[in-house]
């Protein structure tokens, strides 16, 4: 066949016709293969099974009602007992509260390990305005670097469970601050003065 006009137009032809195959039969290997669960609908009954709740209600009742759903981010799926705690002390006043809770699940799943380690204490004090801190902090290495697999929210979350159990009490809001700035300056991330990190 010729590099002419017609030679030309019967090759892109053919190639379209090789892509047509290629799709029908990856379609017909894929014919047997079951299909996902129905997100909308597991999404459906979360919701109405979570308005079912009385609020304000405990960590304990939420996940005992709902902890098996998943939840998902863009690396990997949590229950939702992954991301509550599981105690009394831990209360939410709505239903947006707990949706909240679990639209950073990275950041649910660091808190939840630092209060279930904080209940082990002899003085398991741990005020809002502290957990919002460490929050806070959470959030903000999540932010520094979106891309990234949370390596920076594992790390801090370790480093609280190891203050825990080698001091026996919660570290101060401040040193987890300055050991987040310590770890992004460490890793080559940027912490200004006047950023929550910044201190």
């Amino acid at each position: 066949m010729g590099d002419d006009k017609n030679g030309r137009a019967k090759q892109a032809q053919d190639a379209d016709n090789r892509q047509r195959a290629r799709d029908v039969a990856a379609t017909q290997a894929r014919w047997n293969e079951p299909e996902p669960p129905d997100e909308a609908a597991e999404a459906a009954d979360f919701e109405s099974e979570l308005d079912s709740l009385s609020f304000p209600t405990t960590g304990t009742e939420i996940v005992a009602t709902v902890g098996d759903y998943a939840v998902r981010s863009a690396d990997e799926s949590y229950t939702i007992g992954d991301l509550i705690p599981v105690t009394e002390a831990e209360t939410f006043d709505s239903p947006a509260a707990v949706r909240v809770q679990l639209q950073r699940p990275t950041v649910a799943a660091a808190m939840k390990q630092v209060i279930d380690a904080s209940t082990i204490l002899q003085n398991p004090e741990f005020p809002y305005s502290q957990r919002k801190a460490y929050e806070q902090t959470f959030k903000e290495l999540r932010a520094i670097d979106a891309d990234d697999d949370d390596e920076g929210i594992q790390a801090m979350s370790d480093w609280i469970l190891g203050r825990i159990e080698e001091k026996g009490k919660l570290p101060g809001s401040r040193d987890v601050r300055r050991q987040a700035a310590k770890f992004c300056r460490t890793n080559g991330y940027q912490v200004r003065n006047d950023q929550w990190l910044g201190i």
